[in-house]
């Protein structure tokens, strides 16, 4: 099968992304839920506030929904698969309790220290071009959202929206890429994205 136009890193064509969904890429710890250090115990997970409200928001708006997150607690062995696999399970269940259902679960088990360099790793392209070969979603009009600045980086890269939250590590101590919108939470982030009248603070 013949790469598609995002894989070999060129922007689809206008008529290619008319064909295609656009998606919410969304960080996890910090931003969907609150963020514990290296988490593995499932009991820990806890809902950010209105997170599943803006999940809610957005996938009625028509984006897929799609979780990235770096896991180094893999590399470094402070995390099993295991546990991470059980901790996403009950996010999964906290959601559903809310009527909201990611389209697609990516993670990234490496640190260069640990593993050395891989294609994965926010703010790398390697989650987000595995969404667009497999889920055909359009990079270029998707929204990305988190709490560090290696989370909404790939948006300046890849042409969408990024917005900064500041929950989580709320990129403590980051200088903010010009274009990215700062937003107090992922709620807020969300309204921004739809035109619901929030406003937010660019870098």
């Amino acid at each position: 099968m013949r790469p598609s136009a995002v894989e070999e890193g060129v922007r689809p064509s206008t008529t290619e992304r008319a064909r295609r969904r656009p998606a919410a890429f969304l960080d996890r710890d910090g931003t969907v839920i609150v963020e514990r250090n290296y988490l593995s115990d499932p009991a820990a997970v806890e809902l950010i506030p209105g997170a599943a409200a803006a999940l809610r928001m957005l996938a009625h708006a028509g984006y897929a929904l799609v979780l990235v997150t770096n896991q180094s607690g893999l590399a470094r062995g402070l995390i099993r698969e295991a546990e991470f696999l059980a901790v996403q399970r009950r996010l999964t269940g906290l959601l559903a309790a809310e009527g909201v259902e990611f389209e697609a679960v990516y993670h990234c088990p490496h640190h260069p220290e640990y593993t050395g360099p891989c294609e994965c790793r926010k703010p790398g392209l390697g989650m987000y071009r595995r969404a667009a070969r497999e889920l055909g979603v359009d990079p270029a009009s998707s929204i990305y959202i988190g709490d560090k600045v290696s989370d909404v980086l790939p948006a300046v890269v890849l042409g969408g929206r990024g917005y900064l939250v500041r929950t989580g590590h709320g990129g403590a101590g980051e200088e903010v890429p010009e274009g990215i919108v700062v937003a107090a939470d992922l709620g807020a982030a969300a309204r921004i994205a739809l035109g619901l009248g929030e406003r937010g603070t660019r870098g």
